[in-house]
């Protein structure tokens, strides 16, 4: 049996790309009880390990959005809401 890295040391898409794989195992069944609670886990530490990622990144964005910035970009807290993906208004 293969050593697997912490979870603490992978990075989101190593973590998320094992968590799937993991998934997959449990799903097909053929692991006996005792590679299922292994596998079980790992998934959770992977979980885990994902979500403590996400929120990094949640925290990062709504610490640029507080410091001046929004979460779609503008600086100036105004959003372009027209759907057209530009800012610039008719006329100008």
């Amino acid at each position: 049996m293969t050593t697997q890295p912490d979870p603490q040391t992978l990075g989101y898409e190593q973590a998320r790309d094992e968590l799937v794989d993991v998934v997959r195992r449990l799903e097909a069944g053929a692991a006996s009880l005792e590679e299922s609670l292994g596998l079980w886990e790992r998934g959770e530490a992977l979980a885990a390990r994902c979500e403590a990622w996400l929120a990094g990144a949640r925290a990062r964005i709504d610490g640029r959005a507080g410091a001046g910035g929004s979460a779609d970009g503008s600086m100036d807290g105004s959003a372009d809401d027209d759907g057209d993906d530009t800012d610039v208004e008719p006329g100008d």
